[in-house]
């Protein structure tokens, strides 16, 4: 796999290439730094407003816009522009039904060197509850893409979840994706294995270790709604593993488990995810994952449990 751009900047660069040809498209942004953002405030500064240090007041700024018509994007880290403003994306944004698009960058463990004032380990849960907000979590460039037209072609109250730093390419053309919700990335047989985002690199980096993987692998990028049509891909495994860079309580794995549910459908599933509580300990990203619970080992350890209890 080549190496690949940011994905706030494949993101950024689609939503600039349209501004330039809609007056109507806003970018608010909290931060400076990444090179996309610094090409939109210099080449369109009347649609460019930098908010601060004040992720909240952005919120509301946005409100503001996209009640005058606009069509808007707010920008800032993670763990800020989703728990600091959850109130003002309740109340500012989803009571009022504003098709808002909200980048939250450096998801899960991304600040990792900051430590966990800075990590987003509870977004998922917190951000599933907000009524008509959808939940995106992209997992290399052409994702990232792909997903920027959806928002351009199709705007809705969104929060865009996006990686850090820059990775390797999963998908070779924005044609592989053939649906916007999941896709089926290894067809296998037996365990299907469900993640999104920087977690997705691990598992298939993980599945290359074994000589003869059989296990599925299913990038689930829409994590709320959930499309109703993945019950085709599902409905061929015996059990799932879920794996996510959050603390379980009501994550990614509940989501799964709730979509089973509310379609009749009864397998079994194992839920991966971070230890619940919060870490003080440094080392960098992959380091903690290896320690606090979703280690390569310890994800292939739970595939292959599935698989012998199938035999």
């Amino acid at each position: 796999m080549k190496e690949s751009v940011f994905q706030r900047d494949a993101f950024i660069d689609e939503i600039f290439v349209a501004a330039k040809n809609d007056r109507d498209i806003f970018f608010v942004s909290a931060d400076f730094g990444a090179p996309a953002l610094d090409r939109f405030r210099e080449e369109l500064p009347n649609q460019f407003l930098h908010a601060g240090i004040s992720e909240q007041h952005m919120i509301d700024m946005a409100a503001g816009l996209a009640l005058s018509g606009k069509k808007v994007y707010v920008y800032a880290m993670a763990p800020f522009i989703t728990l600091r403003c959850l109130e003002q994306t309740k109340c500012s944004l989803a009571l009022m039904n504003l098709p808002v698009t909200i980048l939250a960058v450096g998801v899960g463990l991304g600040y990792a060197d900051a430590g966990p004032t800075h990590y987003s380990t509870e977004d998922i849960a917190c951000l599933r509850s907000i009524v008509g907000l959808e939940v995106v979590s992209p997992c290399d460039e052409l994702s990232s893409r792909f997903i920027a037209k959806r928002t351009i072609e199709a705007p809705s109250l969104r929060v865009v979840r996006l990686e850090r730093h820059a990775l390797p390419l999963i998908y070779s053309s924005e044609s592989e994706l053939i649906s916007y919700g999941h896709n089926e990335l290894v067809k296998g047989e037996g365990v299907c294995v469900m993640s999104y985002g920087h977690l997705l690199h691990r598992i298939l980096n993980a599945r290359k270790s074994l000589p003869k993987p059989t296990f599925g692998v299913v990038d689930l990028f829409v994590i709320k709604p959930i499309d109703f049509n993945l019950v085709d891909i599902l409905k061929t495994y015996d059990s799932i593993v879920t794996v996510e860079e959050q603390c379980l309580s009501g994550g990614f794995g509940s989501a799964v488990l709730e979509f089973l549910s509310d379609v009749g459908l009864k397998i079994h599933v194992k839920r991966l995810g971070l230890e619940e509580r919060y870490f003080f300990e440094n080392g960098g990203r992959e380091f903690l994952l290896d320690e606090f619970g979703l280690s390569k080992e310890t994800i292939l350890q739970e595939i292959s449990n599935l698989e012998l209890a199938a035999l």
